[in-house]
């Protein structure tokens, strides 16, 4: 069995000490650890890879004594995931289909180990890429008189399957705090960098007419301040006068995909930590 574990807690002399000690008397092998502290904030931040051989403890068994024996000490945030088990991830989409194909792609081709049961949207136009990949897909339309009612209907499925994080792969719709506070650091979305410079409907427009010479894509943890959550991944690439709008569309919607690909890729790997509203990104 192999486990990773991630933590956070006041920086203080002993943490990894102990923590290394915790899983060598429980005869498991560290095979990672990666450490940081915000010497500003005073945050000591570990992510541990370690390895049973043999009889391994139970994952329930291990939890229950790092609080015991590590977490009241060091007063940790933290958590213990086991490899192997795939955490389910739910799609939601609107009419752009980019990002959904690419994440399906990967999907199909063994690249992110996940589960996906379903994909959620407030359209039919993408139903029949959810066909062609063979996972179920839920319409459910969100207008001003009845969103709080599809909210309950999304939540209703994230619960009934047991989704553990979702990702907003262009799904045009802002996400209230009650689905916020359900999915917290689960809920990853991703947009073009230009806000707030370039708000609204045709950002890469208002971005040609001004000239720009980078653009980029964001993918972060959604918050209830729009599009300011806690950053995971970002890119950008070199445009000039040379390109014409539709050659900004095309460049933005690839490098929306392989960021958004990026971060859910690094939540699967349980790779990111947040704290006030950052990330710590480990390798």
């Amino acid at each position: 069995m192999k486990v990773t574990l991630l933590i956070h807690c006041p920086d203080q002399s002993g943490i990894i000490s102990s923590v290394t000690q915790f899983f060598h008397k429980r005869e498991g092998n560290i095979l990672y650890l990666d450490q940081h502290v915000d010497q500003e904030a005073g945050i000591f931040f570990m992510r541990l890879e370690c390895e049973f051989e043999g009889l391994a403890p139970k994952l329930a068994t291990l939890k229950n004594e790092i609080q015991g024996e590590l977490a009241g000490r060091y007063h940790m945030e933290w958590s213990l995931f086991q490899e192997g088990i795939r955490p389910r991830m739910a799609i939601f989409v609107s009419k752009y289909n980019h990002c959904l194909y690419d994440l399906l792609s990967r999907f199909r081709s063994g690249e992110l180990e996940v589960e996906i049961p379903f994909i959620i949207s407030n359209h039919e136009d993408l139903r029949p890429i959810a066909e062609q990949f063979q996972i179920p897909y839920h319409c459910i339309p969100v207008g001003k008189s009845n969103k709080a009612e599809a909210e309950l209907r999304q939540l209703e499925l994230l619960k009934a399957q047991a989704v553990d994080f979702i990702v907003l792969a262009r799904y045009m719709q802002i996400i209230t705090p009650r689905l916020i506070d359900a999915y917290p650091n689960s809920i990853i979305n991703i947009h073009h960098s230009f806000l707030p410079a370039f708000a609204g409907a045709k950002p890469y427009h208002a971005a040609f007419k001004r000239g720009v010479k980078i653009i980029g894509a964001t993918s972060h943890y959604v918050t209830e301040d729009l599009d300011a959550g806690p950053i995971i991944e970002q890119d950008v690439t070199a445009v000039s006068h040379v390109h014409t709008v539709r050659d900004f569309i095309a460049k933005g919607r690839d490098l929306e995909k392989i960021v958004l690909a990026r971060a859910v890729k690094l939540h699967i790997a349980r790779k990111t930590m947040v704290y006030n509203n950052k990330t710590v990104i480990f390798s």
